[in-house]
């Protein structure tokens, strides 16, 4: 079998794979000949990215993580990445891409080191093919310099052979030295049968008898961080893959064998996924962590290997170290199941639960802030003062918030099983149109603790179960936060409902969880929200990106609203996201003494004024111009453009603004009913501050999000925007067939009265 040496700084992935000329045995030669290293060229066109990679090793890593500290890495190509489905030859483009990464992550200063199959999988091939695999191997070495004069191959003498161990431990550490990629294979021809149950006795009694057992013997014998087995397959399950209750084991454990049931061997290739999990476990006794992941699936194996490194929730990890707490996975499980036990209860029962909450956050008052002191002297120095502030908790917040729970009971009472719409179908068949929980709501946000008592009440009063992850500066805050939900949840039995992720999982690797969690609602900064939207696979997010919202002041403007309302809007709280951060004002309010007295407040309120390009060439001497139209500062600061017309400050609103809350100040009923019907945001105000687009101020108790979608919940969202419907139809014997032409039945589609929903 053939065994090489890879160089990261060869221009093409033919020119860095497939080099060799010739091969010779470790046993009879192991030194590095120098004309195989000559023109070693380093790449310019991958960036270098600092990672602290310094490591004692002896121990695996506990967690995913800490992958990113991996400084030497082997990575192991099974038989079906390297070749083709239709076994026609080499995966060119797959080969490609895995070298790709390889080199990427050798520029990070990392060691890399490939344990390749091919011989065997080439044998299996049918011959009438062998044309085909020649043809491809000669255009691979046409098309680079033959720069590769010597290769590696070992069989199990080499490991068990002092003298020839330490020629393969020096050679590959030499290699590794002068940046060089060592491929390494078993030499199929000549290995002699492994010795039956000689596996896992320890850690220097491995066999080498396929490319599993010798990735893994390298891996340990080369003290490397971390082993990567690629295989067609994602990883571990605890069914046969394919089957419909199969689910990937995403972190294996020792010990765990008995929950997995073995497959048959890939398509080509010596070993299967029971050989890989022996390998691995042994190479995890050894101290080097080992992940089993898909290394043929066209839309992952482009990044699949440095999505490993960094971390990133990809095949099944092999841990030695077990998590205190449940999974993520077994979270959303929990909340799964705890969401619909609150689904049936009765609406005065969810009340009674939220009431519990309301009274807990007062009556637990200083326990509250004592965590939240905790959480604001560990942020000092490290955020930005409005995240400072969003973080901070205080009486009066809690207070407001209890206030609001009580608002969200009180208004849960008809939300869950109400009758949107009846319809008599036909005689004895009436078909209706009820309100149900979207299901798992996964809640994601940072600096804002007040936020989770407000989520976890509106998700107990429309029946969801619900995920929260929020940011570490807040874990404190957060923590006993969650704890009183439960506690208040465990009045009826489901503290399960409401789960706090407080496990190291990345928000990508929960954005990825389609099967678990129903929607998705970020609630802090732009960008955020944006990493979410991006992130998201299959799962909806409802939010917004940015709340950069306008006040037009109409040429009609009211002298004495004006500056109140800009007050209101942009200093009350200006790290809100309803916070005033473009004022428009019509031109003809120029230099006159409304203009005046703007100005004038804003400077005692020490804001800081960015000029629009239009309002700066008014001025002789102007602020500083604005570096975009489309910011959201979030602080102290406003851009003042000018405008012509309300159609034009609709049309600037259209272009630069984020579709969340948007208000006109006039005096004109008819100037302010066209802004209204014609600004197309979630909110639009007239003579109103933007702050009050709140959920709470809406009288909806709380809101989960102000979203500026426009599919199911538009504005503040509470209880209404986390409910969906279903049909339920009741019949009698019905069949379609009776309403044929010939048959005896016809469609009635009479609407019938719904019952009147009750007020508070």
């Amino acid at each position: 079998m053939l065994s090489r040496v890879c160089r990261s700084g060869s221009p093409s992935f033919t020119h860095r794979l497939l080099p060799w000329v010739q091969s010779t045995t470790l046993s009879r030669s192991c030194r590095v000949q120098p004309s195989a290293i000559r023109h070693v060229r380093s790449w310019s066109n991958i960036p270098f990215i600092t990672v602290p990679l310094s490591r004692t090793h002896g121990k695996s890593f506990a967690h995913r993580s800490e992958l990113k500290h991996a400084k030497r890495i082997v990575v192991k190509l099974g038989s079906a990445v390297v070749t083709r489905g239709d076994e026609c030859g080499l995966a060119l483009g797959r080969l490609a891409s895995i070298v790709e990464q390889v080199s990427v992550l050798q520029n990070q200063g990392r060691e890399m080191m490939l344990v390749t199959s091919g011989a065997v999988a080439f044998g299996k091939q049918r011959l009438r093919h062998e044309i085909l695999l020649s043809q491809s191997v000669r255009q691979a070495l046409h098309s680079g310099q033959n720069q590769l004069k010597e290769m590696i191959l070992v069989t199990n003498l080499d490991f068990h052979d002092e003298q020839k161990r330490r020629n393969l431990n020096g050679t590959l550490h030499e290699l590794l030295r002068m940046n060089i990629v060592p491929i390494v294979n078993t030499n199929d021809a000549v290995v002699p049968p492994a010795e039956p149950n000689s596996d896992l006795q320890g850690v220097n009694v491995i066999s080498v008898k396929d490319n599993d057992s010798l990735a893994a013997r390298l891996a340990v014998e080369m003290k490397t961080d971390l082993l990567i087995v690629l295989s067609d397959v994602e990883g571990l399950f605890d069914n046969p893959p394919g089957s419909d209750d199969a689910k990937l084991i995403d972190i294996f454990y020792p010990g765990d064998q008995q929950s997995v049931t073995f497959g048959t061997k890939s398509r080509v290739g010596m070993g299967g996924m029971e050989a890989k999990v022996k390998a691995a476990l042994w190479a995890l006794q050894g101290g080097t962590s080992v992940v089993i992941a898909n290394g043929t699936h066209p839309k992952v194996s482009g990044h699949v290997i440095t999505d490993i490194v960094e971390g990133k929730k990809v095949g099944t990890f092999f841990s030695e170290v077990k998590p205190a707490g449940p999974t993520v996975e077994q979270q959303g499980e929990m909340a799964r199941s705890g969401g619909r036990m609150l689904a049936t209860l009765e609406p005065e029962q969810r009340a009674e639960i939220i009431h519990h909450l309301a009274d807990l956050l007062t009556d637990q008052r200083d326990e509250i802030l004592l965590a939240n002191k905790k959480d604001l002297e560990e942020a000092e120095g490290r955020l930005a003062a409005p995240l400072l502030k969003r973080l901070s908790l205080s009486t009066s917040k809690l207070n407001s918030l209890a206030i609001g729970l009580r608002q969200i009971a009180a208004s849960s009472q008809d939300s869950v099983g109400r009758v949107l719409r009846r319809t008599r179908i036909a005689k004895d068949l009436e078909l209706e149109q009820v309100t149900v929980p979207i299901g798992v709501l996964l809640v994601i946000f940072e600096s804002r603790p007040d936020c989770l008592p407000q989520v976890a009440a509106l998700a107990i009063a429309s029946g969801n179960g619900l995920l929260l992850k929020g940011g570490k500066e807040a874990s404190h805050s957060n923590r006993i936060l969650h704890l009183l939900t439960q506690e208040a949840l465990s009045i009826h039995g489901i503290k399960e409902a409401v789960q706090l992720v407080n496990t190291r999982e990345e928000v990508e690797d929960l954005c990825r969880l389609d099967k678990m969690i129903d929607l998705i609602i970020p609630r802090g900064s732009s960008q955020l929200v944006r990493n979410i939207q991006k992130a998201a696979k299959g799962i909806p997010v409802m939010g917004h990106s940015e709340g950069i919202c306008h006040m037009y002041v109409d040429s009609e403007a009211s002298v004495d609203k004006v500056t109140r309302l800009v007050r209101d809007s942009k200093c009350e709280y200006p790290a809100a996201c309803n916070a005033l951060e473009t004022l428009l004002i019509h031109r003809d309010l120029l230099r006159t003494p409304l203009f005046d007295q703007i100005i004038d407040m804003l400077r005692v309120e020490q804001v800081k004024i960015h000029a629009g390009p239009k309002f700066a060439s008014y001025l002789t001497f102007s602020p500083s111009e604005v570096k975009s139209l489309r910011t959201e500062y979030g602080d102290l600061e406003l851009c003042i453009e000018v405008v012509d017309s309300v159609q034009e400050a609709i049309d600037h609103i259209h272009k630069y603004g984020s579709s969340h809350t948007d208000v006109i100040v006039t005096e004109n009923e008819k100037t302010a009913e066209f802004f209204l019907q014609h600004v197309d945001s979630a909110c639009v105000f007239w003579n109103a501050s933007t702050r009050f687009s709140d959920g709470y101020r809406f009288g909806l108790g709380a809101e989960v999000g102000i979203s500026t979608s426009r599919i199911h919940a538009r504005g503040p969202v509470g209880l209404e925007g986390l409910l969906t419907t279903k049909w339920l139809l009741r019949g009698q014997d019905h069949v379609v067939s009776d309403f044929s032409e010939h048959g005896s039945l016809k469609y009635l589609h009479e609407n019938l009265p719904v019952p009147q929903r009750s007020t508070n």
